[in-house]
């Protein structure tokens, strides 16, 4: 057995002991699996695992995250400073190798996987990063910018919807610096995969352009490393390398769906370790060889970064001010102050949301160098066009503009790819009611607090004639609900602006903009800063207000003219915009105190879309007005008449609040 294949069996043990041990977890792509993912980490991939933060590394991300251990031993062995005890305590708490790879937990895991065909998605969005920044600071003399994304996927990743999405828009891309390994074994957990999935996938992905190499022997590392080689003498498509390998290899039952996410128990452990020729007793053993082997691919892996290291000193002396910009967008920060950008504040007429929303991102575009973005097709409708940036294709990678076509689930995950990658400000939109298809990769963007600006536009009944099937009722407490996710519904242009602001240079994760297809107007006291979330608009004359009105986005026109009226009636409220419910809930109490003071129990919420949420605010005797059922077709304003989005029916219920408080 030579030091290679000892590695992969190392490899296999090590994944497999620790499955066992915590009673939990998927040994059957581990066992699989292994010789390519070994082959690729030391025989291909471009990193350091003395810095696997280094930026020109080679991307891996493992779709097939239930194959978490795979990679926890490959860290391992590679010497990223996860330890023996690490790898033993496999999916408990507070774990450095947690169930499913996570980023920001592990060194080496470059994002955070498990959601099937994710991190296809994923991969395309790092390798559009990796392309447009070599576009933009590659030389002639000198390439920066210059790695691979390679992508571990099995056969759940490919049925997934979006990893199709995906496929198909890199194909159209020609992101040839993507390659993907289909680990293909037949097998999910309900059985063969013939029970549900008789494709040729192989077929399937030369049809989306892509280059399509066959690996009848998984185990092979030799054809591995030829295929890869194959796919890099290439610079017109992405490849994908389907690798045909029998799942829980070498276990007793392997080829069957029963080793696929159950542990091996002990006597399948002692058969496993007989079947592979493991001479070695101990348990969690790294045989000496292979420990000393691995150090001297971790040297040899250093070289890349230090060769690296005297091409950027170069760089930096022969290209000076493109050096400069290069640290400033790997910052990830925003070298301007936005409140001195006028362009972004000063409006002076009613408009849509989506329109400020538009004007802002445009006035962004002249300032913010490397913001990039786009939309699920909708773009004139959504406002997200930046003019004059261009177009990013196949043909021309200096494109700002990314056109994703109707594919809104893998347009986020894409996006969260560009914003882990590190580089770029990505910025993705489509209509409101379309967030449920991108809710899978919405969570995953809050999970790893990647700072992903959502753009969502007609947000409510305001879309009218299109009727119930786009206008989105409980869609706003549905995202309200996900953690570290921000998410804003602006009054109007100086509002909208302030959320853009927030979610370029405050925000630690991603940021959701609900914006409006109607207009809206002006509101002379809206402030620049929303980052406590709510405050108050129009205030009462009284120390203590005779009551309190609240809402966000459109409705916040309602209940702002209703404290006139309401006011010939001897009642004085205090109006609160109340445009981002988790940063209010965030402050401390003293603020939240002094915007909706605990003794004013006579209350009223307004916000087109569902109630689920208000009540915490609005208490035990106040009132919310909402939509609690599905719209309809008419135009906007007859369905906001008959709903009751009317002053009228606002003052009323106002009157009867305080009348029975």
């Amino acid at each position: 057995m030579n030091i290679d294949e000892l590695t992969v069996n190392t490899v296999r043990v090590l994944s497999a002991e620790a499955i066992q041990k915590a009673n939990s977890g998927h040994p059957g792509t581990p066992l699989g699996a292994a010789p390519a993912a070994y082959a690729l980490w030391s025989k291909i991939l471009k990193h350091n695992p003395s810095n696997p933060k280094w930026f020109d590394r080679d991307r891996f991300v493992l779709s097939a995250g239930h194959a978490s251990m795979l990679l926890y031993s490959l860290i391992h062995l590679f010497g990223y400073g996860i330890t023996i005890e690490d790898i033993k305590n496999f999916r408990q708490w507070e774990s450095l190798t947690p169930g499913h790879p996570e980023y920001g937990v592990t060194p080496g895991v470059e994002i955070s996987t498990g959601p099937l065909g994710q991190g296809v998605a994923n991969g395309v969005g790092m390798a559009i990063a990796e392309a447009y920044l070599a576009k933009k600071f590659n030389k002639a003399d000198m390439n920066i910018v210059d790695h691979y994304t390679y992508v571990l996927a099995g056969d759940g990743c490919m049925m997934e919807g979006i990893s199709s999405e995906a496929a198909s828009l890199a194909g159209t891309l020609g992101l040839s610096k993507l390659i993907v390994i289909y680990d293909c074994n037949n097998i999910s957990i309900e059985g063969n995969t013939e029970i549900a999935f008789r494709e040729n996938v192989g077929d399937r992905f030369k049809a989306y352009d892509w280059n399509v190499i066959q690996v009848e022997d998984g185990t092979n590392m030799d054809a591995i490393v030829a295929a890869i080689n194959k796919a890099k003498s290439q610079n017109e498509r992405p490849t994908l390398i389907i690798s045909k390998t029998v799942i829980g290899f070498g276990a007793s039952k392997q080829g069957t769906a029963g080793v696929h996410g159950s542990p091996l128990g002990d006597e399948g452990i002692k058969e496993l370790k007989k079947n592979l020729g493991w001479d070695y007793e101990e348990d969690f053993y790294v045989p000496e060889e292979v420990k000393e082997h691995m150090l001297k691919l971790k040297s040899e892996l250093k070289q890349n970064e230090d060769k690296w290291n005297e091409l950027r000193k170069k760089y930096a002396e022969s290209y000076p001010e493109l050096s400069k910009e290069f640290d400033e967008w790997m910052s990830g920060r925003i070298a301007i102050d936005l409140d001195k950008v006028e362009e972004l504040w000063n409006v002076e007429k009613p408009m849509a949301t989506r329109d400020a929303s538009g004007n802002v991102i445009n006035a962004l575009a002249k300032v913010v160098p490397n913001l990039i973005g786009g939309s699920a097709d909708l773009a004139p409708s959504n406002k997200t066009y930046m003019k004059g940036k261009g177009d990013f294709s196949k043909e021309d990678r200096t494109g700002a503009n990314l056109h994703f076509g109707v594919r809104e689930h893998a347009m986020a995950a894409i996006a969260n790819g560009i914003a882990v990658h590190g580089g770029l400000k990505v910025f993705v939109s489509t209509f409101f009611v379309f967030s449920d298809y991108m809710k899978g990769a919405m969570r995953m963007s809050a999970l790893m607090h990647l700072p992903v600006v959502y753009v969502l536009t007609h947000d409510s009944i305001g879309v009218g004639e299109d009727g119930p099937t786009h206008e989105p009722i409980e869609h706003l407490a549905g995202l309200r609900s996900i953690p570290d996710l921000t998410v804003f519904r602006p009054s109007d242009a100086i509002e909208t602006a302030a959320a853009w602001k927030y979610a370029l240079t405050e925000s630690d994760g991603p940021t959701v903009l609900v914006l409006t297809r109607q207009k809206l107007p002006l509101y002379k006291e809206t402030p620049k800063d929303l980052k406590r979330g709510a405050y108050i608009l129009k205030d009462s004359n009284k120390n203590k207000p005779d009551m309190l009105l609240m809402a966000s986005g459109s409705e916040v026109e309602l209940i702002y003219k209703a404290k006139d009226e309401l006011l010939k009636d001897g009642i004085d409220a205090r109006v609160i915009s109340v445009s981002s419910f988790e940063l209010f809930d965030a402050q401390d109490e003293e603020y939240k105190e002094k915007v909706m003071p605990k003794e004013v129990r006579a209350r009223f919420a307004v916000e087109a879309a569902s109630s689920f949420g208000w009540h915490k605010y609005v208490g035990l005797d106040g009132k919310v007005l909402s939509i609690d059922h599905f719209g309809a077709s008419a135009p906007a304003e007859i369905l906001f008449e008959k709903f009751g989005f009317t002053l009228k029916n606002v003052v009323d219920i106002c009157k009867s609040i305080v009348k029975n408080k």
